[in-house]
């Protein structure tokens, strides 16, 4: 059993806060320097709100073809397939509804405004032509690969602190991925806010996706920005908040997004998609499905394979 002594480093990363955590404590230098590249080069590939940003780029050249680099076209080939598994309901081309509620900038610089809001909703994933690192974007669409890309850079960053140290933890706004061997019995996290339920993940990820935080005000009316691709609107269902334990964290991103826009239909969908889940509605109530632990401490059973990344690939 691996030494239980950790240490830990914070940063800020992709408009959120970024924690690296190993073992053995002297591998951190090197598993920081390993995670800010990483997480570096995805934001310069897929930031919605970089002037000099390749996604930038790919939406100045929309309806042309665009050569894309090897870095987004992996994560672009995610979100599509994030797409597909949860039927539509997580969707990359929700860009142009998020522009028409106010999101049009880091979030941090989002103020209350008097303007309308306006629903526009995604012209649908199927319409984002992908071949290999080439990729034909209708001049309308807008791409928005926040639903994965979170999700993404914490499984890269993992994959690549992985040689530096015995053991990894990634954790980007909470969404976290794992590498190596785990301290004790498993990763120690908490579920949620301070005081929330201690599982322990011994490998793979856990995300949380919720409608309390990343939330505006514009025409009078409280925004959040967890989009419904049906509506072009924010999500209205039942839960406020959805944590899966996935095999990638892309997944479990995918997943608990995906399941705040199923609303009424999430439990069903988590079911059938055969992931650990917790669910909280906005009344509290508390949700466990698919062998999520009831108990304080206890390990969360995280499926083998992934959704999201082709087969083979690496993660």
């Amino acid at each position: 059993m691996p030494d239980a002594t950790v240490a830990v480093a914070g940063r800020d990363a992709l408009g959120t806060d970024a924690r690296v955590v190993v073992w053995p404590p002297d591998c951190l230098e090197a598993a920081c320097a390993a995670t800010d590249g990483v997480l570096a080069a995805l934001d310069r590939q897929a930031s919605r709100f970089r002037a000099d940003s390749e996604l930038t780029a790919l939406h100045r050249a929309a309806g042309s073809l665009f050569a894309m680099s090897a870095g987004l076209a992996e994560a672009v080939e995610v979100a599509l397939a994030a797409a597909s598994w949860t039927g539509g309901r997580v969707d990359p081309t929700v860009g142009t509804a998020l522009i028409a509620l106010g999101y049009d900038r880091d979030f941090a610089a989002i103020g209350v405004a008097a303007d309308p809001v306006l629903a526009v909703p995604a012209p649908g994933w199927q319409q984002v032509a992908l071949s290999g690192r080439l990729l034909r974007l209708p001049a309308h669409v807008r791409l928005d690969l926040g639903a994965t890309a979170k999700g993404v850079g914490s499984d890269r960053a993992a994959r690549a602190a992985a040689p530096t140290a015995g053991g990894v933890l990634i954790s980007l706004g909470g969404d976290i991925a794992v590498s190596g061997t785990p301290p004790c019995d498993g990763w120690p996290v908490t579920v949620g806010a301070a005081g929330g339920p201690l599982i322990r993940l011994p490998a793979g990820a856990v995300a949380t996706s919720s409608v309390t935080c990343r939330r505006w005000r514009r025409g009078g009316r409280e925004l959040h920005h967890i989009i419904d691709p049906r509506t072009g609107l924010p999500a209205d269902g039942p839960w406020q908040t959805v944590t899966v334990a996935a095999a990638t964290c892309a997944d479990a991103n995918a997943a608990a997004t995906a399941a705040i826009v199923a609303g009424k239909r999430a439990e069903d969908w988590l079911t059938r998609a055969g992931v650990a889940a917790r669910l909280i509605s906005h009344g509290g109530q508390v949700r466990l499905l698919g062998g999520w632990p009831s108990g304080d401490g206890a390990p969360v059973p995280v499926p083998r394979g992934s959704h999201v990344y082709p087969a083979g690939a690496p993660r």
